[in-house]
């Protein structure tokens, strides 16, 4: 199933990602591909929050996976400073992708190969002022808008 949003602000790019984060499973695997500035983190942040993390998710640029706790274990990589996928490979990022928590993986276009078949698929696109167009590929179900929550 493909589902397209279009999103206005960062607080409805977040509650998009939410939505999707609500019904998130062990083992589910969220790949976010978009230009820088496209609102990946954004929705990266709402994403985590419907998995029930407290603290506020932020690009994890610098360690390459932050760790966070909600009702499961959230996993968030981030490949836009890897150097190849053997970087990735040795981290143990397939581990990750079939493990008891949610991976989400920011800049998930470097690392295609390696993503599980199951993997669900958001590419954000739009910069600026201009409005953002969600588009989220290998969900089962519809998440609600967010103009209904």
């Amino acid at each position: 199933m493909k589902l397209r949003y279009e999103s206005r602000s960062a607080e409805e790019t977040r509650r998009i990602g939410e939505a999707l984060g609500e019904r998130l499973k062990p083992g589910d695997v969220v790949a976010t591909i978009g230009e820088l500035g496209t609102g990946k983190t954004c929705f990266l942040q709402g994403l985590v929050r419907g998995l029930g993390v407290t603290e506020t998710a932020t690009s994890p640029t610098f360690v390459l996976i932050n760790q966070y706790h909600g009702r499961v274990p959230v996993y968030h990589v981030d490949a836009y400073r890897t150097r190849g996928l053997t970087e990735l490979l040795d981290l143990g990022l397939e581990e990750f992708f079939y493990g008891d928590g949610v991976t989400v993986v920011e800049w998930a276009d470097k690392l295609r190969p390696l993503l599980p078949p199951h993997a669900i698929v958001v590419t954000i696109s739009g910069l600026g002022d201009e409005p953002r167009e969600i588009l989220i590929e290998g969900v089962t179900e519809d998440i609600a808008p967010p103009s209904s929550r």
